[in-house]
């Protein structure tokens, strides 16, 4: 009885073939991957941008006041070294890092290591899934440009407030330390614009974070006030009106040239860590995916940074006068190496590698890793599917 039986599958006993047919032949590593859902490239993205951006929030902190002009000038006063030449200076920037970062514990608390977080994760969640979700349905090339614009101008204002959150305990410094007698008649308070609801709770750390030059010194006992998200959009409003929400937006356009050369790289540092001795792709190289991300945003961060400069001076908080010093895309490229140097456009270089780096490692594991997860269970699905299949005939 038992030469009557059909011969079991090679790779599976379970499954029993008919004399008739063909033994069907076993599935390899390098079967071509299931394709999830469009929707799990959303929300895989999504999840990426928000734990990249919380575990690297301190680092973009130390980035914003590196390239703003507000900490130079209170560096300087300091005495502190700011330009350090060579490959020497460039690795002492990144001792120089992990210095702001415990001075701005030391002084400002531990929460000011996550100013702006609030904006950021508003911004970047919406902006990663829509990026991955572009990127993982096969239309990044073709798309990214447009999808860059489009993300740009809907998320500028998100980025503005960030930045000022950021940079206004360096406005607050460089104001006390301006002689006493400068004029503060064209002050910001005397142009403020009526809110269409005004803020209801917090309104005296509001009123006290603002004061003009004419106002006594503030007290040293304790931490200066936070600035809240809500409460720093009220004030660019009341001062800016709406323009002011789309500050650096041309820099953010001109910025949109590095996620195109970052995905083209990734596209070819991906299919290089995929390839097996043979050339085709092989499973478990998640980790070698992870690690071409950082390696593409390393390039393009190198060649497209001086955006990143002018954006934030751009966007930094205005002067007591109220008349920005930077006012447009061109005109601060000019100033700012007319006055300070052509190596300032590379202001900050060292915290921003510092984030971006592990921020893309962290993205692009994780969307990696929910990819896999999604597809190694529609895998296991169908094979049961099958298997069920070949048992009842």
């Amino acid at each position: 009885m038992t030469g009557l039986l059909p011969p079991p599958h090679p790779t599976n006993p379970v499954i029993e073939v008919p004399r008739d047919e063909p033994v069907p032949a076993p599935r390899t590593s390098r079967t071509k991957r299931t394709k999830p859902p469009p929707a799990v490239h959303l929300v895989a993205g999504g999840i990426g941008g928000m734990c990249g951006a919380i575990v690297t929030a301190p680092l973009d902190v130390v980035k914003t006041r590196l390239q703003s002009n507000l900490f130079q000038k209170q560096a300087a006063a300091e005495g502190t070294v700011l330009h350090r030449h060579g490959v020497r200076g460039l690795l002492w920037n990144f001792v120089d890092t992990g210095k702001i970062i415990r001075d701005v514990y030391v002084h400002e608390g531990s929460r000011a290591l996550f100013k702006g977080l609030g904006p950021t994760l508003a911004g970047a969640v919406p902006a990663r899934s829509i990026n991955f979700f572009v990127y993982g349905n096969g239309k990044h090339l073709y798309a990214e440009w447009f999808n860059g614009v489009a993300t740009a101008a809907a998320t500028n204002p998100l980025w503005v407030v960030k930045t000022d959150m950021q940079l206004r305990h360096q406005e607050r410094q460089a104001a006390a330390t301006n002689p006493p007698g400068t004029p503060a008649s064209t002050s910001s308070s005397s142009r403020k614009r009526p809110l269409p609801t005004p803020p209801k709770a917090h309104k005296h750390l509001f009123a006290h974070s603002f004061r003009s030059l004419t106002s006594p010194p503030l007290p040293l006992q304790g931490p200066p006030p936070r600035p809240t998200s809500w409460s720093t959009t009220v004030d660019i409003f009341r001062n800016q009106g709406v323009r002011g929400f789309y500050r650096g937006l041309s820099a953010s356009l001109l910025g949109v040239t590095e996620g195109t050369i970052q995905w083209t790289l990734y596209e070819q540092f991906k299919r290089w860590a995929r390839a097996g001795p043979d050339g085709n792709p092989v499973e478990g190289s998640e980790w070698k995916v992870s690690l071409a991300a950082g390696a593409a945003k390393f390039v393009a961060t190198i060649i497209t940074y001086p955006h990143e400069v002018v954006r934030t001076r751009l966007r930094q908080p205005l002067p007591p006068s109220g008349v920005p010093k930077y006012r447009s895309l061109v005109q601060t490229f000019k100033l700012v190496v007319h006055e300070e140097g052509w190596r300032v456009l590379y202001s900050g270089l060292s915290a921003h590698l510092l984030r971006v780096i592990p921020n893309a490692i962290t993205m692009f594991a994780v969307y990696e890793g929910v990819l896999t997860y999604v597809e190694k269970r529609q895998q296991r699905s169908l094979d049961l599917e099958t298997l069920r299949e070949r048992c009842r005939d």
